[in-house]
């Protein structure tokens, strides 16, 4: 049987997809809504409509901005050296950014990370803080926090099968095997680090794409072509023929060839942001919108609705190309792209019925736009599941991103909710039997896109080494890849330099 062609969604396709509610289809009423908007007051600040008067102000030495996974990780190294007089101001009713999460009478579920792979056995920032939240016992990954069997599978050729590597010809078996040495070759060479931080040995990788790279090295069997795209998508929000090659060989070559984990929980990556708010909670304010940053004299005035925060020092954990909008003639990061995402949680009362191997944690179907979905309920001790929650991914990974912002924004929620039922249905014919709810989350700039030149980019390197006037960046949009690792080392790392520059 010949293979299915590998999908790069075009504009046109993801219009198609997304209209499809305009005709309702059969099967039981669902309800639901877009949750957790937050769009409308991130255009206030693009465009500078906040009208900010606060009633007081407070002196505080250090100011974080942003309580994503940077902005907490920042406040932890402070605790961890003795140091508590700042504060983290978060503009979202709950910390955590792309870690938040949810809950209903199921279970909890993420919103967006949901795992971390286990640390090398290497000394590390994400092993020191694991090894501090008791994920290791005696040295050993804790087996209670690690994914449970089956952890992935595929829905090819009208049937589930193990694994996400697609069962080929022979000829696609050699060039798996053939691209496995190349990436342990790369692994060895010790140019592909997790977190990367700034000495990148990127040479010719970041001048061509993932995709190019692999026509070039000879790779093009559709299924493997195939695969590394949906791990560019998976990791960055973007294809392979847009995503660095360098980026797209860190995806495979960065990490130990045999992970015990992943490490993850039915809320996601919010299992970590909880155990960090127990840490550092006390200097989080959430629902604090940051309006204006202004440097006045040797200090910094950080306004938000309620205080003006006097400061001697700032961290910005927030996205990067929200500076310019805050900080009166910062310069905008041009070269910084980011990704829009849709994430939808499903409640379904019963489980649909299935064709090959078992319901794994993660699913993903080949050829779809999506990347597939996990499953809340897979880390239960219970003996059988009956009711679920699936956290179903679609990075709009295709074209220009604000033309992606556009149509996420124009598209109301029956159209996605449809499109979203119409493509899991492709492997559960029975979905729309079994799904009664669908809350659907639109991130306009879910991740940093790392686009071919941007790693060796001037505006990446401008603002990794920016620190000015006690002013340090700290997002992972900085590394050009969103992961837990980078976004930990930035913030650990901005907090280690405003200690230095503060404690003199």
């Amino acid at each position: 049987m010949e293979p299915d062609r590998p999908l790069v969604p075009s504009r046109r396709r993801f219009l198609s997809a997304a209209l499809v509610g305009l005709s309702q289809k059969s099967g039981r009423a669902v309800t639901g809504s877009f949750v957790l908007e937050s769009h409308e007051a991130g255009h206030r600040l693009r465009d500078r409509a906040f009208a900010a008067m606060p009633a007081r102000e407070q002196r505080v030495p250090l100011v974080i901005v942003g309580g994503g996974i940077a902005g907490l990780c920042a406040a932890w190294r402070l605790r961890r050296r003795g140091f508590r007089d700042f504060v983290v101001l978060e503009m979202e009713d709950r910390a955590g950014g792309n870690a938040r999460w949810g809950e209903n009478e199921i279970s909890q579920y993420p919103w967006a990370a949901h795992y971390v792979p286990v640390p090398g056995p290497g000394p590390s920032l994400a092993r020191e803080l694991f090894e501090e939240l008791g994920l290791f016992e005696d040295g050993e990954p804790s087996e209670r926090h690690l994914c449970f069997s089956p952890q992935e599978r595929l829905f090819l050729q009208g049937r589930w099968q193990e694994g996400l590597e697609p069962a080929g010809t022979p000829k696609d078996i050699d060039q798996y095997k053939r691209f496995s040495d190349r990436m342990a070759d790369f692994r060895a060479n010790g140019a592909f680090r997790i977190p990367a931080g700034d000495s990148l040995r990127l040479g010719e990788l970041d001048r061509l794409s993932m995709r190019d790279w692999l026509l070039r090295e000879g790779f093009d069997s559709s299924y493997l072509q195939w695969y590394c795209d949906y791990s560019c998508r998976d990791d960055y929000g973007c294809s392979s023929a847009d995503a660095s090659a360098w980026a797209g060989i860190h995806y495979f070559a960065a990490r130990e060839d045999h992970d015990p984990g992943p490490f993850t929980w039915p809320e996601g990556n919010g299992w970590l942001v909880k155990r960090l708010l127990e840490r550092v909670g006390t200097h989080v304010r959430t629902g604090a919108t940051v309006c204006q940053a202004a440097r006045e004299k040797n200090r910094w005035r950080i306004v938000t609705k309620e205080i003006a925060y006097v400061s001697d020092a700032v961290i910005f954990a927030a996205p990067t190309f929200l500076a310019p909008f805050l900080i009166e003639d910062m310069p905008a990061p041009q070269a910084f792209e980011y990704s829009p995402w849709v994430t939808a949680n499903l409640t379904l009362d019963r489980l649909p019925r299935e064709r090959g191997v078992p319901l794994a944690w993660d699913n993903v179907i080949f050829n779809s736009p999506s990347l597939g979905y996990v499953v809340a309920t897979h880390q239960s001790l219970a003996s059988r599941i009956e009711r679920s929650v699936w956290t179903y991914y679609w990075a709009l990974a295709d074209g220009e991103p604000a033309a992606r912002r556009r149509d996420l924004l124009a598209s109301g929620w029956n159209r996605w909710k449809e499109a979203i039922l119409d493509d899991l249905t492709r492997a559960h014919p029975d979905i729309r039997e079994c799904v009664s709810r669908i809350d659907i989350l639109r991130l306009g700039h879910a991740m940093i896109r790392p686009s071919v030149g941007f790693l060796t980019s001037q505006a990446r390197r401008k603002f990794t080494a920016y620190e000015a006037d006690n002013f340090w960046f700290a997002n992972s949009d900085l590394s050009g890849i969103s992961i837990f690792e980078e976004a930990q080392y930035r913030g650990v790392t901005a907090a280690d330099r405003a200690l230095a520059r503060i404690s003199k």
